[in-house]
Formats: C-alpha cells, sequence, structure tokens
C-alpha cells in the first residue's frame, strides 16, 4: 500500500470511531512521551489552551509545560517521571486520576528562563519527590487541564531546593 493510500485508509478508520483512544490511553500516551522526551508527540496530545497548575506556583499554558518537562529532561538524561495511571472517572469518564514521584540527577543545564527561573548550571545532585496526585481533564480527545493537588515537598519549587538553586525572592 502506498504511503498515501495508508493515510487515506488511516483518516477513513478514523472518522468511523476506529483507533480513537479513550481518556485513559490517551493520558498514558501523553506519561509515556513525555517519559521517553517525545515532546512532538506529547504536544499534540495536549490542546492549544490547555491549562497546567500545581506543579509551578503559577497557572501555565501547553507551550510552558512543555519547555520546562523538555529542560528537565535534558538537564537531567536520567529523570523518572514514576507516573501511574489510578483510576477514570467523572461524566463520561473524563476525567483521569493519575500519580507521580519524580526523581533524577541534574548532570547538565537547567534552562528555566522561559518561566522567569534562569540558567543553572549542573550541580550533579538528585531529587526525589513525594507521590503528587493530579487530575487530568480530557476534552475533545486532547488533555485540557492537568491539575496538581498541592503537597509539602513537591513540585518545581521543591525539586529547585533539592538541587541547592536559590529562588528569587519577592519583596
Amino acid at each position: 500500500m502506498t504511503t498515501q493510500a495508508h493515510l487515506i485508509r488511516s483518516s477513513s478508520m478514523e472518522s468511523k470511531g476506529k483507533n480513537i483512544m479513550n481518556p485513559r490511553e490517551i493520558v498514558q500516551a501523553l506519561l509515556d512521551s513525555v517519559q521517553r522526551g517525545d515532546f512532538q508527540k506529547a504536544r499534540f496530545l495536549v490542546s492549544k489552551d490547555c491549562q497546567f497548575s500545581g506543579f509551578v506556583p503559577e497557572l501555565i499554558k501547553r507551550e510552558a509545560w512543555m519547555g520546562i518537562n523538555k529542560n528537565l529532561k535534558k538537564a537531567c538524561p536520567n529523570l523518572d517521571y514514576h507516573f501511574h495511571v489510578d483510576r477514570v472517572d467523572g461524566l463520561n469518564g473524563h476525567l483521569v486520576k493519575i500519580w507521580a514521584e519524580l526523581r533524577g540527577t541534574q548532570s547538565g543545564v537547567l534552562d528555566l528562563s522561559p518561566v522567569g527561573l534562569g540558567v543553572t548550571p549542573a550541580t550533579n545532585k538528585s531529587f526525589a519527590t513525594p507521590r503528587e496526585y493530579v487530575k487530568v481533564t480530557i476534552r475533545d480527545s486532547k488533555v485540557d487541564s492537568w491539575l496538581v493537588e498541592p503537597i509539602e515537598g513537591a513540585g518545581l519549587k521543591a525539586i529547585l531546593g533539592q538541587l541547592g538553586v536559590k529562588l528569587p525572592t519577592i519583596v
């Protein structure tokens, strides 16, 4: 089958409702893509207007979240998100609950300038966060919101603290 014929067949199958992922599969595909560092695929699974909250102090959009995770993976090649899909809830199953425990060693430069935290040279220090619980909402077959429940010792601020990175103080 030619590539063009394959694409037409794939489009036709998807429009008939086949090969469409359910919410659990969408979230699992996103988690697997982020863990592998495949941010092109991850970007496809997240809506343009997706809002992420809880991992960083302020609400961020898709590109900022992708940038933070991409730069974390670059700075910490052994980064393990230890993601786990817990369950699917909500009306029509569009709320997926997951948990994560991040751990890694910062052996490269960590660039968080896109979120105003500057660039940190390699510290060669390790970090580990406690289990964080996340509610992921799916709309139109894409991740539409990602809400991390606040927990002491978790999130980007805690990771930076474990790495010995001094955060700017607000007066």
